[in-house]
């Protein structure tokens, strides 16, 4: 599963990387080392324009654009917002299927611009519960990684003229492969660049054949990265916080340890 992540770059080199307009109207906020459900965050679309009666010109070429989107998908249908407080995660294996998820699929796809994202480790505790310890999925090079998303536009069914429309976006989860495996059974859907374009090209409806992960070769280029455990409370949010901390030995490792030589 995907349940944070880190989204520290500003907009304007997000627009180099993704090769996109900027549509954030300026409310792109700061750095943010822990992206939490709920949080608003940068997210690319592609979009054929619209007149000024808001109707869609599919004749004109689509605009590739960042935008501000709320983490947590509420389904335009939805009478309350909070739904989408359970839906941060799309499943690859059901998003065709699921009415929540089935017309964004089809429709209204985006990526999900990330330095990087947070998995936690059970750990054997040898008889006995132990903390999971955190991991940071990142590239080597400092590079974006792409999320796989979908997105929807929800409006209140109040009908009152004055509220805004709200934007929300779910990451699509798949089955972990390779190194990633190790950590955690599920991941996000990384895309590798060269899908960007087959996945944000809203001309296409049907998407089953996207929802693959990429190579497992690509995959075991990224760096798994043990950090500190202060990642686990959604308040911490600094540089500190995916950094290298090597995994504290337990009590079982230290007793071990001091067992005395056999020879």
């Amino acid at each position: 599963m995907c349940g944070r992540y880190a989204a520290t770059k500003d907009p304007a080199t997000l627009m180099r990387e993704f090769d996109a307009v900027d549509g954030t109207e300026g409310k792109a906020g700061r750095a943010d080392y822990n992206v939490a459900p709920t949080k608003h965050v940068p997210t690319v679309v592609e979009r054929h324009p619209r007149d000024a009666d808001g109707t869609v010109l599919e004749d004109e070429p689509a605009v590739r654009s960042l935008r501000m989107m709320r983490w947590g998908l509420v389904p335009f249908w939805a009478k309350d917002p909070s739904v989408g407080n359970r839906m941060i995660n799309t499943r690859a294996e059901t998003a065709t299927e699921k009415p929540a998820f089935r017309k964004a699929l089809s429709r209204r796809r985006c990526l999900v611009p990330a330095d990087g994202w947070f998995e936690w480790k059970a750990v054997d505790g040898g008889g006995r519960k132990a903390p999971k310890e955190p991991y940071y999925m990142t590239t080597r090079d400092s590079s974006s990684l792409a999320f796989a998303g979908l997105w929807e536009t929800w409006r209140d069914p109040s009908g009152d003229p004055d509220a805004l429309p709200l934007i929300t976006f779910s990451i699509i989860t798949t089955d972990a492969v390779g190194q990633l495996a190790d950590i955690h059974h599920r991941m996000p859907l990384v895309l590798p660049e060269a899908r960007w374009a087959d996945w944000l090209d809203p001309s296409r409806t049907d998407a089953t054949d996207l929802l693959t992960p990429p190579d497992r070769d690509w995959l075991d280029e990224l760096e798994l990265r043990p950090i500190s455990t202060k990642v686990n409370n959604v308040r911490n949010n600094g540089p500190e916080l995916i950094e290298r901390v090597e995994p504290e030995a337990t009590d079982l490792d230290a007793a071990l340890f001091e067992l005395p030589n056999p020879s």
